[in-house]
């Protein structure tokens, strides 16, 4: 099986470090029961297409897509928890009793909030404890809305965009190096960007705030932004590596942004470019740098 198994490695990879790697892999699934061992090899098999595509530990891709992973998630998150709180807001302020809301909810609608629930509460778990399991559940909840919002588009602002932003979602969760995993320092700024983003529009569909409209949906964008360009200064770097991580992540945030201002889109289009534009100019400015 670990023949099999090693072709899956690059060439020159698998010339350097093929023999190593079998012992290892012998050395590891001895006695092991045969589920186990295919355990192992799935394990194996996976970082050997990651080495394949450029997305281990050591590339610059890998280590890129492991910065920008947990702003995914908690972009990700902001959005499905704008969905709850918009439901749990109207059931509120219907005159129905919250009890006869919930009997007469459809299948499809209850299996939506299902999604946006395993969502958060993945993201929570996977920026506070675990990893692993939080990403599973997250990942488990982003296909279960690509799937529905394909089926029932009605029930997601933004319509066609939902299964995209999905999709990107987890293609940048599930491409994070396991050694890679994000450690307290980016957790935390994803954590605190997820509820900068939440916490103001929540208050403001709860009705506990007058005065205020969220119709454009542009705040959570703009913590995200603000949030790449407070940590490109802490570093004191060009603002290329997190400013592109910001851009990576903002997919979920854009569609709600552009979704939210279908009659008038010029002040969102302009908030979306934000990114995408400070990613080129860091860019530009690290050319130069490096030119000298």
């Amino acid at each position: 099986m670990i023949e099999r198994l090693l072709v899956l490695y690059p060439s020159g990879y698998r010339a350097a470090y093929g023999r190593e790697i079998a012992d290892t892999y012998r050395e590891m699934t001895a006695g092991l029961s045969h589920g186990a061992r295919l355990r192992e090899g799935a394990d194996l098999a996976a970082h050997a297409l990651r080495v394949r595509s450029g997305l281990g530990s050591a590339d610059p891709l890998g280590r890129f897509l492991a910065s920008a992973a947990p702003f995914a998630l908690a972009a990700a998150a902001v959005i499905a928890g704008i969905r709850l709180t918009r439901w749990c807001a109207g059931v509120v302020a219907s005159p129905t009793p919250v009890w006869l809301s919930l009997r007469t909810l459809d299948g499809v609608g209850a299996l939506s909030l299902l999604c946006s629930l395993l969502v958060c509460v993945g993201a929570i778990v996977a920026l506070t404890s675990r990893w692993a399991a939080g990403t599973a559940a997250a990942v488990s909840g982003l296909v279960g809305t690509g799937v529905l919002a394909l089926s029932a588009e009605w029930l997601y602002e933004g319509g066609g965009l939902v299964p995209v932003t999905a999709v990107l979602t987890i293609a940048v969760v599930l491409a994070c190096p396991p050694d890679l995993r994000p450690g307290e320092g980016a957790s935390a700024a994803a954590g605190a960007m997820g509820g900068a983003a939440w916490l103001p529009v929540a208050a403001v569909e709860a009705g506990a705030v007058d005065g205020v409209s969220t119709e454009y949906g542009a705040w959570p964008l703009l913590a995200l932004t603000v949030t790449g360009i407070v940590l490109a200064l802490r570093a004191r770097s060009s603002g290329l590596r997190e400013t592109g991580a910001m851009l990576v992540a903002s997919p979920p945030l854009a569609a709600h942004a552009l979704a939210g201002a279908w009659y008038d889109s010029e002040p969102i289009a302009v908030l979306v470019l934000v990114l995408p534009v400070v990613t080129v100019l860091a860019m530009a400015v690290r050319a130069r740098r490096r030119a000298r």
